[in-house]
């Protein structure tokens, strides 16, 4: 969908910004109505600190754009709520998230239900910083969104229940099939079914979630590292 702008403003969260000329900056912007595209955000370095500063990652906003080509222009933004304050982990894990998006997210496709469920999860790393929980919950959600969802709840080999004191390997596009316990990444059941209803709680059962995941969106992501993941690690 290529359109050439909005008269109404919509509500939108920055996922990227750098250097364009002199005085523009160049962003990756999230939208509610539109997905996520580039624009252009020009000659905000000359107007101070409070312009360029609204223009930056974890800042709730309400912007309109014009442009019928790939690239829009930014022609007005203001603040929709105060600025996320993310520290330490948090930090880490939002750029993790934004990265995530960037990478998945087809340019001008509209997830309403993402993109509050983005807004809610920066919400709780303001609030109480990593929850493990969550980001697991967040990845999910994500893939169910965008057309990859796991189906956690039944063996692919023979349309059985899964069973919480069984256990399960994943097979990539497939599903969850019974393995013996002793192999690599095998997931417990109980697992499976806790995820699947969001409610994970202990060590061991986070552990795999996220074992899981990680092979899941390795798979959609291909070859190249996320950058975000590198800098977390480089961090600890």
């Amino acid at each position: 969908m290529n359109t050439a702008g909005t008269s109404t403003l919509s509500a939108a969260f920055l996922l990227h910004r750098r250097d364009y000329s002199n005085s523009s900056l160049l962003v990756e912007c999230f939208t509610e109505q539109q997905g996520r595209f580039p624009a252009v955000a020009k000659g905000v370095k000359g107007r101070g600190k409070s312009a360029s500063g609204l223009l930056q990652p974890f800042v709730p906003l309400q912007i309109n754009w014009s442009g019928r080509g790939e690239v829009k222009n930014l022609t007005h933004y203001e603040p929709d709520g105060r600025m996320f304050r993310l520290d330490g982990k948090a930090l880490f894990c939002g750029f993790y998230i934004n990265e995530l998006l960037i990478r998945l997210l087809q340019r001008n496709d509209p997830h309403e239900r993402l993109f509050q469920n983005y807004r809610m999860l920066l919400s709780q790393l303001d609030a109480s910083g990593i929850n493990e929980a969550s980001l697991r919950y967040f990845e999910l959600e994500m893939l169910v969104e965008l057309g990859y969802g796991i189906e956690l709840t039944v063996d692919l080999a023979d349309g059985r229940p899964v069973e919480a004191a069984k256990w399960y390997r994943f097979v990539q596009e497939s599903g969850v099939t019974e393995c013996p316990a002793d192999i690599e990444h095998a997931i417990s059941g109980q697992t499976l079914l806790s995820l699947e209803l969001r409610s994970l709680n202990d060590p061991r059962q986070l552990k795999e979630a996220r074992n899981l995941l990680r092979t899941v969106l390795g798979f959609y992501l291909g070859d190249k590292p996320l950058k975000s993941r590198e800098l977390f690690r480089h961090a600890l």
